[in-house]
Formats: C-alpha cells, sequence, structure tokens
C-alpha cells in the first residue's frame, strides 16, 4: 500500500513551510505520492518537483481553487494538473487579484469590532503576498492573544456572523472544473464535511459537480471527523465518485500532519487508480 497524500499548503498560500520543506515533512512521513495543493496559486511546483525527485519521492501538481456556490465558498482541488496550462494560469490570476480587496474587507470589520491593525499583522504572516487569506488573519489573531489557538480563532472571528467574515463571489463551480479538466487535471471536492449544506443541498453539489465532469471527493480529510468517513465513502459510491486522501496539512502544529492519515476504506475506488506515476514507484519500491 503506497501512503498518498494529495492535499496540502506550502507558504506559497496559507501554509507555513517552504515547498521544499512541506515535501521533506511529507518523506520524513514516508509518504510516497504528494499534491502540492495551494489555494489558487502553482507558484510552488517547481521548487517541490525538485525537492521530491532528490527525495525519490512522486509529486503529484495540484491546486485548490475557491469557488462561490449555494451562498458558500467550497474548495475543489484539481490534481494532475498542468501548471503552466494558458486556461488555469488565467483563471487562477483572477482569483488571486481578488484576494487583497477581500482581505481589506476583512481587517475593516475587525476593526468595527475593535481590533485594529490586522492586515498589516496578517499581511506578515504572508510569505505570498498575493495570498492574504483568513489563515493568515487566524494566526495574527492568537498572536495577539485573541483566542487561545487556531480552532477558537475560527469559531470567534472570520466566519460566517463573526467579526471579520466578509460575503466574497469567488470562481464558479464551471470554471473550476473547467480549468483543472482542460489542464489534463482531475477535480475533487475538497473536506465535503466541512461546508454548512443540508443533505439535500450537499446532493445538488454532488449532482452539480459530476455533471461538470468533476471525479471524486476527499473522503479522508484532516479537516474530517473520523465519524463522517464512513458517510463520504458511501456518498462517493452512491454518487459514482470517486475517493480521495489528504490531510489538507498548513503547519506542523494545526491539525493533521503529512501522510499521518488512515487508508482510504476498501470499497472506495481511489481517484489515484491507475495513474502511471504511482505503478512505476510502486515498482520501484517493491524491486
Amino acid at each position: 500500500m503506497l501512503n498518498i497524500d494529495l492535499h496540502c499548503h506550502s507558504n506559497v498560500s496559507d501554509g507555513v513551510l517552504s515547498p521544499a520543506d512541506v515535501v521533506a515533512r511529507a518523506a520524513a512521513n514516508g509518504v510516497d505520492a504528494l499534491a502540492l495543493t495551494d489555494h489558487d496559486d502553482v507558484a510552488g511546483i517547481a521548487a517541490a518537483r525538485a525537492a521530491a525527485d532528490a527525495a525519490g519521492m512522486t509529486l503529484i501538481p495540484g491546486v485548490e481553487i475557491s469557488v462561490s456556490w449555494g451562498g458558500q465558498t467550497v474548495h475543489i482541488v484539481g490534481v494532475g494538473i498542468e501548471p503552466a496550462h494558458p486556461g488555469l494560469a488565467a483563471g487562477l490570476h483572477g482569483i488571486r487579484l481578488g484576494r487583497i480587496e477581500r482581505a481589506q474587507r476583512m481587517a475593516a470589520d475587525l476593526a468595527r469590532s475593535g481590533i485594529h491593525g490586522a492586515y498589516d499583522g496578517a499581511f506578515g504572516y504572508a510569505a505570498n503576498k498575493q495570498m492574504v487569506g483568513r489563515t493568515h488573519f487566524a494566526r495574527w489573531l492568537v498572536a495577539q492573544g485573541h483566542a487561545p489557538d487556531m480552532r477558537t480563532t475560527f469559531k470567534r472571528y472570520l466566519t460566517r456572523g463573526n467579526p471579520g467574515y466578509v460575503e466574497h463571489e469567488w470562481t464558479s463551480l464551471e470554471n473550476a472544473v473547467g480549468w483543472i479538466r482542460a489542464s489534463g487535471g482531475m477535480a475533487v471536492i475538497a473536506h465535503p464535511g466541512r461546508y454548512a449544506f443540508n443533505a439535500r443541498e450537499l446532493h445538488l453539489l454532488l449532482d452539480a459537480f459530476r455533471a461538470l465532469g468533476g471525479v471524486g471527493i476527499e473522503v479522508i480529510s484532516g479537516s474530517h471527523h473520523p465519524s463522517e468517513y464512513g458517510k463520504f465513502a458511501d456518498l462517493a459510491r452512491a454518487f459514482g465518485l470517486k475517493a480521495s486522501r489528504g490531510a489538507d496539512f498548513h503547519a506542523p502544529d494545526e491539525g493533521s500532519d503529512i501522510g499521518c492519515l488512515p487508508a482510504l476504506p476498501h470499497y472506495c475506488q481511489p481517484v489515484w487508480q491507475g495513474w502511471p506515476e504511482l505503478t512505476t514507484h510502486l515498482s520501484l519500491s517493491m524491486a
């Protein structure tokens, strides 16, 4: 069994480690194949690929695209993409342009609640200054003593109904899946357990996603409680979708670590089934 993790972040988006250090951590954890899936940016893939080649690991180029659907933000992971594809690159550039404006509105909302200096504070936590996001604000809020940890921060701030949350229109589900497919990748719904959809809304999302050419959902995710694994495995099977596994790693002291989650349930069809680069890796590991 290969240890495959198809969801992690570097400091190109809202992780804290460089792409090379993410790969080094994955290698130390026994990961055989890793997808770097930074939010709305693929700038870290070249460095991650070089580090993976040196470590004897398979690097799967990926991205996590922010989508507005059903009145909520949904994340679509693309794996096996061609990072330089013109359509994908143009689409991601457009999304990044809106991030700075959103960050400024988030800071203004926090200021109205008496928390000042949040934009400059969050900006200081972002290695990629085009990618200031909620996680950077959350780290600053923890450092300033407004909450004891990241989980509590998101309960008190930055989420719907709380200070720092602002409505923002991301790209469409159709665009995200289309860009991923055009670049040769496979589209996967990230951490479906995180969205505040009821059963009917979630089923509508899965139907719409599949109709557009989406192929998978994350079943084993660092953002899921273990009690949810079976639910999403069953949904994958019911909707004819493949299953993915990813820690959604951001930092060593935040959430799940790379490659440390349980395997997919035996009855799931893995999204990576039949990938030639994994067949090669398995052959080499058994030689």
